[in-house]
């Protein structure tokens, strides 16, 4: 069955979070299940440098003030469709901010333009069902419902706080009827809200997690959403994010100093080692190695963590940062490594290959996210044998069992699970988890567990056919 997924980012093309890993994976996961994804991202320089035998299926004389044109084209073993509009697209920067750090003042009509033609090629190319991924592509429900012959749509939340939020004023430039500017539409709060747009008029909706799903009914969680997500709790799935095991494999990993697995893991004190090195700690393999891998913000727990960070050190343990995001977390992050020296190890930024490396290297790994849709980290943590010391919350409470005392008798925990928010929590959980690394027999039977974790995307791969051959089915 065809299906066109429509995404913001696509790894390994362009990546800024999870949303790029997930419609990356998926497109391969999805085709033992009988669904052919073709998958529609903007025109990035990076993503049109990537394409090989691109060939035009569409063109517009005029969109949002210049030509633009559809490309059919394979890249990555991915199957594409790209929106060549050097206009919106060809740009300096990430998908969504510029090089000085600012959002793109057209993203509104940007991502409009995108909705466009993922309606259009839907119509024209002779998909079953769309699958649209978070606010960049939450004009598409709209534009297929509102077509002359709708196509069934599949809304994925990645993360509700993101929201792509724009001025009324916009409206008349998104060639949509009066009637969709409305609270049942995209009016949201005096603001057109993409997302909102996503959640009204999508068939079905889900999110990347069990979890998540509950938690946004709430006015907690629900970010002024709530309410509509109730309303439409009948259509609304969690499921999962998985990870593609093929690429994510330390026996294979060509990023790691020594490859290893769950029956041969000697070689991976090798990675710690390597870690160590490369961040000027001290070479010692019996030290506990802490790591957070992830964007410096409030929503991460990187001040939590910080804050915490005392009660590793007071343990004997080392801590390394990797990641980047608001500017009085990085200045914090290097003022920790400057007064813990030998210990604490700062990298500021992101590096793919050297993220690999920390997940083979460190112990434990935490993720003290305040909310969490799902979360990849604490997922390739499991996979690369560091055991994952994560916030109750999303979907890092549906991937890691906690290792309390009746998971220990039981042989049953893969992790350290603690109260999100709280730095008392979060320093009283790495505790735990810097005792149970002194039981070396309690720390490798987590870690052996850990490793066969599923964390595939086969189960949840069966759950997106299953909704999407529905939803297909039900408008044949």
């Amino acid at each position: 069955m065809p299906v066109l997924a429509v995404a913001s980012e696509l790894y390994p093309l362009i990546k800024t979070g999870g949303l790029a890993d997930a419609a990356g994976a998926l497109p391969a996961a999805l085709a033992p299940q009988g669904i052919a994804v073709r998958t529609l991202i903007p025109g990035y320089p990076k993503v049109l440098a990537a394409l090989g035998g691109a060939s035009t299926v569409m063109d517009w004389p005029e969109l949002y003030g210049a030509p633009a044109r559809l490309l059919a084209a394979q890249a990555a073993g991915l199957d594409l469709l790209v929106l060549d509009a050097p206009h919106l697209f060809d740009r300096a920067g990430g998908p969504y901010v510029g090089t000085n750090g600012a959002e793109f003042g057209d993203n509104a009509i940007r991502f409009a333009a995108l909705g466009q033609a993922a309606a259009r090629a839907a119509r024209e190319m002779g998909f079953a069902a769309v699958h649209a991924h978070d606010w960049q592509a939450g004009l598409v429900p709209a534009y297929l419902r509102f077509a002359e012959r709708p196509i069934p749509c599949l809304f994925t939340i990645h993360n509700l706080a993101y929201q792509g939020k724009f001025d009324t004023g916009l409206f008349p430039l998104l060639g949509l009827p009066p009637a969709a500017l409305s609270t049942q539409g995209l009016e949201y709060f005096g603001a057109i809200g993409f997302l909102k747009s996503g959640l009204w008029y999508a068939d079905a909706i889900n999110t990347v997690s069990p979890s998540y799903a509950e938690e946004i009914l709430t006015p907690e969680g629900g970010m002024g959403l709530d309410g509509l997500l109730r309303g439409r709790q009948g259509d609304l799935h969690g499921i999962l994010n998985g990870l593609d095991t093929q690429d994510w494999n330390p026996e294979t990993d060509p990023h790691l100093a020594a490859n290893f697995s769950a029956r041969r893991p000697a070689p991976r004190a090798a990675n710690k080692k390597a870690l160590q090195e490369k961040l000027g700690l001290e070479l010692n393999p019996d030290l506990p190695l802490f790591a957070f891998i992830g964007r410096l913000a409030w929503q991460k727990g990187a001040d939590l963590l910080l804050g915490a960070a005392p009660a590793l050190m007071e343990g004997g343990a080392q801590l390394v940062i990797l990641g980047s995001g608001e500017a009085g977390l990085e200045h914090a992050c290097r003022d920790f490594a400057a007064a813990n020296p030998r210990r604490g190890g700062v990298f500021i930024g992101f590096d793919e290959g050297f993220a690999r490396l920390v997940y083979a290297g460190c112990d434990a790994l935490v993720v003290p996210s305040r909310f969490e849709p799902c979360g990849l980290a604490q997922l390739a943590a499991l996979r690369y044998g560091a055991v994952p010391v994560v916030a109750r919350t999303g979907g890092l409470a549906d991937t890691v069992i906690d290792t309390s005392h009746a998971a220990l008798v039981a042989g049953a925990g893969t992790g350290v699970q603690v109260t999100p928010g709280s730095m008392p929590a979060l320093a009283a959980g790495l505790r735990r988890a810097l005792a149970l690394y002194e039981v070396k027999p309690a720390w490798r039977g987590m870690q052996k567990r850990a490793m066969a974790t599923d964390v595939s995307w086969g189960p949840s791969a069966a759950r997106y056919a299953g909704i999407l051959k529905e939803l297909a089915a039900r408008h044949a």
